[in-house]
């Protein structure tokens, strides 16, 4: 569910004061857009240098993906924004992350932003998922809409993000993956699945977007039996999402979602 966004100085004062403590004084505070998770996304200007704080209400149900973004932090690739702090008071939960210079990527045919793209999946396809974080299995996050008995094919060891939107990827010279709301663990091909989403709704042909997962080694060995179980569970997930919200580019990524499903089902 999206929230709506408060500016860093309509935080109360006590909150200001513990970011302040960790940071030094506060110089100057800009509220960004993008993202719809985040009660509070700021860049601040410090003593100790730029931060991006990102928060939410503390009684929020989004909190405890916030604290698994904390969480998983130390065990991302470099390319990864690195968290500085984490605070939970006066009712809030801020965490304060380094600054990545760039802009969010562009999914269009022919942008120069996809090799990028896939540099930083490609690096993030060889990390395996910490044992000492509770993050969720994938056989277990996508259970309810996958086809009966058929949830096991989405097991693995590696660490997935999960969610490829274009806000959660920052271009400079390399592409950064920001956003780890929904870090899990599973089957390596599952990142470039949901990438091929993506990609069709930046404006890739379906044939396009999956001759593109095709670079990945993980997508090219997987079991095309688990490939068509997951793009049922996609196609499910984004049917209840835009059921759940109808706005219109939900409903047109559950569009997206059966288009690919159906291109998954075996011949």
């Amino acid at each position: 569910m999206s929230m709506p966004r408060q500016h860093f100085h309509q935080l109360p004062a006590e909150v200001r004061q513990a970011v302040a403590d960790k940071t030094g004084p506060i110089h100057a505070a800009r509220t960004v857009g993008g993202g719809m998770n985040s009660g509070i996304a700021a860049y601040l200007d410090t003593d100790s240098g730029p931060v991006f704080v990102k928060g939410i209400p503390a009684d929020h149900p989004q909190a405890p993906a916030q604290q698994r973004e904390a969480a998983i932090n130390p065990y991302l690739p470099r390319a990864c924004p690195r968290l500085f702090w984490h605070l939970e008071t006066g009712g809030w939960d801020l965490l304060g992350y380094e600054v990545l210079a760039g802009r969010h990527a562009d999914y269009s045919p022919g942008s120069p932003d996809l090799p990028l793209v896939a540099d930083a999946l490609a690096e993030l396809q060889e990390v395996t998922a910490p044992a000492g974080v509770a993050i969720k299995a994938a056989e277990q996050r996508w259970a309810a809409c996958a086809p009966p008995g058929t949830a096991g094919l989405f097991a693995g060891d590696t660490l997935l993000h999960t969610d490829f939107a274009p806000d959660n990827v920052l271009i400079a010279e390399r592409a950064h993956l920001i956003d780890w709301a929904w870090p899990t663990r599973g089957a390596a091909w599952i990142d470039p699945a949901v990438l091929i989403l993506r990609l069709v709704d930046g404006g890739h042909a379906v044939e396009e977007a999956e001759a593109f997962a095709q670079t990945f080694p993980s997508w090219r060995a997987a079991d095309p039996a688990a490939k068509a179980a997951f793009g049922i569970a996609n196609r499910a997930l984004w049917a209840e999402i835009a059921q759940g919200e109808a706005t219109e580019w939900k409903r047109g990524m559950a569009q997206r979602a059966e288009e690919l499903a159906a291109f998954l089902q075996p011949a």
